[in-house]
């Protein structure tokens, strides 16, 4: 397993018990490595559960190969594909990554022996752009009271307690659970939601595949007519951490019209639940989730397809 300096040492000259009991509420959906430290670190305070969730789309096995060369202290490993994604159907319905079922998502809580009292982390290396967001938009769906996304991800916590250690790591599980949770699936919309919504939709995906100059995964480019761009890149700073609570407050107002009740999508309901998070970083009114997101919506070829010029705040 990955070595690190000696967690308690850092927090006692980083972070106070202040700090961590009372956390900045500008951005209650995050946690700093920093308070992360501490958290660990603590003498009678419970742990939360840490879950690497790093992946990359082109290549399945990619998570679970760096999170066996490096990973935070006691960091589960949640698969993207396995864990996080239902199966995909042949017809395309629900798209690249259909949203596991009530039941499915229930034994994988339990499996990673997550309880309501005990605060979740999550992280990845692409500022929530990957599975991160997506682990903490399920738990959130799921009821869980306190999930945490990693800021700045994995490469924040190596700056705090230097660069990983490249060292076989072994297995690490944790005593199941037996948490019940109440999904409250008013958080999500369907394809016929869509059709038949007012709301605003707001597309996470770069401009190029939204005006439908590019279109590297999916067979047909383009976007859902109506819909506005929000690349989830425009979410962060240059160093990969979230942008602050003000600052993504303004962006996103400028970008919506006002009062608009949101809908977000992607390609495949991965990256729209970053931008669900910078929603609920900046205190607004979540969004709701498209899950089956882009490659859903064209499983139908009788769905309206649009390209031309993305709009973005």
């Amino acid at each position: 397993m990955a070595q690190y300096p000696d967690p308690a040492a850092l927090a006692a000259a980083s972070v106070s018990t202040s700090s961590l009991l009372a956390p900045d509420q500008r951005q209650a959906p995050l946690i700093d490595a920093s308070q992360l430290v501490t958290q660990l670190a603590m003498a009678g305070l419970k742990s939360p559960v840490v879950l690497d969730c790093r992946a990359r789309l082109e290549d399945g096995e990619a998570g679970e190969r760096m999170w066996r060369e490096g990973h935070l202290p006691g960091a589960i490993h949640v698969d993207m594909e396995r864990d996080l994604s239902a199966p995909v159907r042949e017809d395309g319905v629900g798209g690249r990554h259909p949203l596991p079922s009530h039941q499915a998502t229930v034994e994988l809580f339990r499996r990673l022996g997550i309880t309501p009292e005990q605060q979740v982390v999550v992280y990845d290396d692409m500022g929530g752009q990957m599975a991160a967001a997506r682990l903490w938009w399920m738990l959130t769906w799921a009821g869980h009271p306190d999930v945490r996304v990693l800021d700045g991800g994995i490469q924040a916590w190596n700056q705090a307690m230097g660069e990983l250690k490249r060292a076989p790591s072994q297995p690490v599980t944790s005593e199941p659970s037996d948490w019940q949770p109440s999904f409250d699936d008013s958080l999500l919309v369907t394809a016929e939601e869509v059709v038949d919504s007012q709301a605003v939709l707001l597309d996470a995906r770069g401009e190029a595949r939204f005006r439908g100059e590019q279109e590297p995964v999916d067979p047909v480019a383009g976007h859902i007519p109506g819909a506005l761009c929000r690349p989830t890149p425009g979410n962060l700073e240059a160093n990969g951490r979230f942008k602050d609570r003000m600052s993504l407050m303004r962006e996103l107002r400028r970008t919506l019209p006002d009062d608009s009740a949101v809908i977000a999508y992607c390609g495949s309901g991965i990256s729209a639940c970053q931008n669900i998070l910078a929603f609920a970083i900046a205190g607004l009114p979540l969004p709701r989730l498209y899950a089956g997101s882009w490659s859903d919506w064209i499983s139908d070829p009788e769905r309206p397809v649009a390209t031309g010029e993305a709009s973005e705040g």
